[in-house]
C-alpha cells in the first residue's frame, strides 16, 4: 500500500513539473527598449485577441542593451531594440528584424509656453546658454533640462541627426532619465521641463510636442528618428515567436504603427 502511495505521489510530482515547464514555455516576453512601448503594447493586445493560447508580455523598459543581454544569454526568447546591433552582438547569433521607424520628439511641460524651436535654440537650451523660457518668448520660468544616459538609443540618434548635437556639450544642470517613461514623467510633472524621446501620439496629451525648424515629428522634413526592431537568437525560432513576428509585420500591425505616429518597415 505504501509503495502504491509513493508511486502515485511520484507520478503527480512528475505531472506537475511537466505542466510547469510547459506553462513556462508558453509565456512569451518581448523585452528591451522603452522606445515605442505603448505602440508595441497595442500590437501585443491585437496579437492576444488572435492568439489567446499564447501568454504574451510586453514588459516595461530594460533598455536595448538589456534586451540584447537577455536574448543573447537565453533568458528570454524575443527582444526589442531601438538601435542597430554592434558587430560584437551579431557574433552572438542575433537576428535583427526592423518593424517601425519612430521619430525622436522634443517635448515640454505646457507651462513653458513654447511649442516651436529652431535647431539652434534647442542646442542653446541643452548646452545651458538659455536658462529661462522668457528668453524664447515663453513663460518667466526656469528651464528644467531632462536628458538620457549616453548609451540611450534616442540620444545616439539625436547626436547623429539633429543639427548641432554631435558637438554639443550638455549643461551640467540636467537630470538624467534612465528610461523613456522616466523622461516623459519628468516632462509631465515638472514645470519648465524639456525632455526628448521616441514620438507617439499619446505624448500630445498633456505635453507640448515641439516643432523643430517648423517641422512636427511626423512631418517628412523632421530630421531625427529611430528604428524599432525585434531580435531573437539564431536557431531558436519556435511557433510562438514566429506567430508574433508575423503579426508584428502584418497589415493590422502596420495600421497600429501608423496610428501611433510611426512608419511601418517591411522586411
Amino acid at each position: 500500500m505504501r509503495r502504491l502511495a509513493l508511486a502515485l505521489a511520484l507520478s503527480i510530482c512528475t505531472f506537475l513539473l511537466q505542466t510547469g515547464a510547459s506553462s513556462a514555455q508558453s509565456s512569451l516576453k518581448v523585452v528591451g527598449t522603452g522606445d515605442g512601448l505603448e505602440m508595441l503594447q497595442e500590437i501585443g493586445a491585437g496579437f492576444a485577441e488572435k492568439y489567446s493560447d499564447i501568454d504574451l508580455e510586453i514588459p516595461p523598459s530594460i533598455g536595448s542593451g538589456g534586451g540584447i543581454a537577455a536574448v543573447s544569454s537565453g533568458t528570454e526568447r524575443l527582444g526589442r531594440v531601438a538601435r542597430p546591433l554592434k558587430d560584437s552582438e551579431v557574433e552572438y547569433g542575433l537576428v535583427y528584424l526592423p518593424i517601425a521607424k519612430i521619430p525622436s520628439a522634443i517635448f515640454t511641460h505646457p507651462s513653458t509656453g513654447v511649442k516651436a524651436l529652431t535647431s539652434e535654440e534647442l542646442v542653446r537650451l541643452y548646452s545651458g546658454d538659455i536658462t529661462n523660457w522668457s528668453e524664447l518668448g515663453g513663460a518667466d520660468l526656469r528651464v528644467r533640462l531632462v536628458r538620457r544616459e549616453d548609451a540611450d538609443s534616442t540620444l545616439q540618434v539625436m547626436k547623429a541627426t539633429m543639427p548641432g548635437w554631435s558637438e554639443m556639450e550638455f549643461s551640467p544642470r540636467t537630470k538624467t532619465a534612465l528610461t523613456t517613461q522616466d523622461a516623459i514623467s519628468s516632462a509631465r510633472d515638472v514645470e519648465g521641463a524639456i525632455a526628448f524621446g521616441p514620438y507617439s501620439k499619446p505624448l500630445e496629451d498633456g505635453l507640448n510636442v515641439v516643432k523643430i525648424d517648423g517641422h512636427h515629428p511626423t512631418d517628412p522634413g523632421y530630421p531625427s528618428s529611430v528604428i524599432l526592431a525585434l531580435i531573437y537568437k539564431e536557431g531558436t525560432l519556435d511557433e510562438e515567436m514566429k506567430a508574433f513576428i508575423d503579426y508584428a509585420q502584418s497589415d493590422q500591425a502596420h495600421t497600429l504603427i501608423s496610428n501611433y505616429g510611426g512608419v511601418p518597415v517591411s522586411n
